[in-house]
């Protein structure tokens, strides 16, 4: 080796080494920020799986429970009760923020670095605020429920903390990860109100009178591919997987589609097939999800055939409302009172398309594109069906567009006012972790208040 590519060598070791020494000290960082220096309280709202659940009656942890159950269960005891095809409420119950598993964060440093660099006290709701004092807040709801019971969590929530602060006209930070933004969006546009029962959508931005800054991190604005695939083969969890007949009983599982806008669905020529997602028929069609005779048969041998007709009337219901929710989002706002903050990856590749390919006369789904039995000269699957972002939401997605290119104008249907995007390097379920999103989290949350730019 010369003396020249040895210095090169040298040299690219001693700045990987330090790249992974280096961290930003934030308590440093933000010290002179916690010297008397009011800010409105935080709501941090998780993902779906971001609140522990139990029974309410016996106290048990149904989710995640123990390692032993969170490596081995496949979650039956989690799946939404029915009657007369549609979801109802059990007793199972959200009581804490999922912090962490086996050495995973999840939502325990967020927690830290609000306290620890931000000077924000956990906040009680009930317990009055002390004059001067940051608190963040928590909002654990039932993430298998519809989003719209969410947002009417939400804001019983932020009444409670209007009357701990002894301020009827207080407005609260969210900061939200993953569907928590969706949830977020919601409210912003409609309070608490649910419209998804009928096709129009009058925004009156009756969440975003009691909102200062929305942050959203990893949120799938487009919906996620990988939402989709896990109605159709389940979820991995440890060991098992959390099976489709689960996650169909579930309003919200739907809610993260792919919007009705985005090509999610190709042949093996790269041409783009326009199907409904939100389409029973085409779930049935296919037998996917609560229509596959696997799934069907586990669900006849375990509580009868009435429970097959209850789960697929209850999926079509979901189908729908997840159809009118996902519009929702999408209307325009004349003068939209929060604009939006965004976090999210875009170093991983994501699945972002589905393909069909014909075999025996029969077409067959491919969820990746290493599963293309015949792939056609020409065609570029991985470009087709998987795009940057973070494992689980496409950076376009993390942007509400219908394009990755930022060159191509956002679809005339879809609205989503961005303030600004700060893109990381890493995986979704890492994002509340990263010490990059950590530090522009409190230059956001910290900033002076003033009116954010446009969109």
């Amino acid at each position: 080796m010369s003396r020249h590519w040895l210095l090169i060598t040298l040299a690219l070791l001693a700045s990987g080494c330090a790249g992974e020494a280096v961290r930003p000290d934030l308590v440093r960082l933000y010290a002179s920020s916690r010297d008397d220096h009011p800010q409105p309280p935080v709501v941090v709202i998780h993902g779906i799986l971001g609140a522990k659940m139990r029974d309410r009656r016996s106290g048990e942890e149904i989710w995640p429970g123990s390692l032993t159950k969170l490596l081995t269960s496949d979650y039956q005891d989690l799946a939404v009760p029915l009657a007369q095809g549609r979801a109802v409420a059990d007793q199972l119950e959200p009581y804490a923020l999922f912090e962490s598993a086996a050495g995973q964060d999840f939502y325990g440093e967020i927690i830290r670095v609000l306290a620890s660099a931000g000077g924000y006290a956990p906040g009680v709701p009930g317990a009055a605020a002390q004059p001067g004092e940051r608190r963040y807040y928590v909002l654990t709801y039932d993430w298998r429920q519809d989003n719209v019971q969410a947002a009417g969590a939400l804001d019983r929530l932020i009444e409670q903390i209007r009357q701990d602060y002894g301020d009827p006209y207080l407005r609260v930070d969210l900061v939200a990860h993953s569907m928590g933004g969706l949830v977020s969006r919601y409210y912003l546009r409609y309070g608490s109100v649910d419209l998804l029962d009928g096709n129009d959508f009058p925004v009156t931005q009756a969440g975003a009178t009691k909102v200062r800054r929305a942050i959203l991190l990893g949120t799938p604005n487009f919906g996620s591919v990988t939402a989709l695939t896990g109605l159709i083969e389940g979820v991995q969890v440890g060991l098992r997987k959390i099976p489709p007949e689960v996650l169909a009983s579930m309003p919200s599982a739907p809610q993260l589609f792919p919007h009705a806008l985005h090509d999610w669905l190709i042949t093996a020529d790269g041409r783009v097939l326009d199907r409904d997602q939100f389409d029973v028929e085409l779930w049935r069609r296919f037998q996917w999800g609560p229509f596959n005779p696997a799934v069907i048969a586990r669900i006849a041998a375990r509580d009868g055939a009435d429970a097959v007709d209850q789960l697929q009337r209850a999926f079509a219901h979901h189908l729908e409302r997840a159809r009118r929710f996902t519009w929702a989002l999408s209307v325009p706002i004349a003068q939209p009172k929060v604009p939006l903050i965004v976090f999210g990856g875009s170093c991983q590749l994501t699945p972002a398309r589905l393909l069909v390919e014909e075999e025996k006369g029969e077409s067959m789904l491919r969820l990746w594109p290493g599963a293309v039995k015949h792939p056609q000269p020409g065609v570029d699957l991985d470009r087709l069906m998987l795009e940057p972002g973070d494992g689980t939401v496409t950076k376009a997605s993390l942007l509400a567009r219908d394009a990755l290119d930022p060159r191509v104008p956002r679809h005339r249907h879809s609205f989503f006012p961005l303030d600004y995007a700060v893109f990381l390097c890493e995986r979704h379920d890492r994002l509340t972790g990263n010490p990059s999103f950590q530090d522009n989290l409190l230059q956001a949350l910290l900033a002076v208040d003033a009116q954010l730019g446009g969109d």
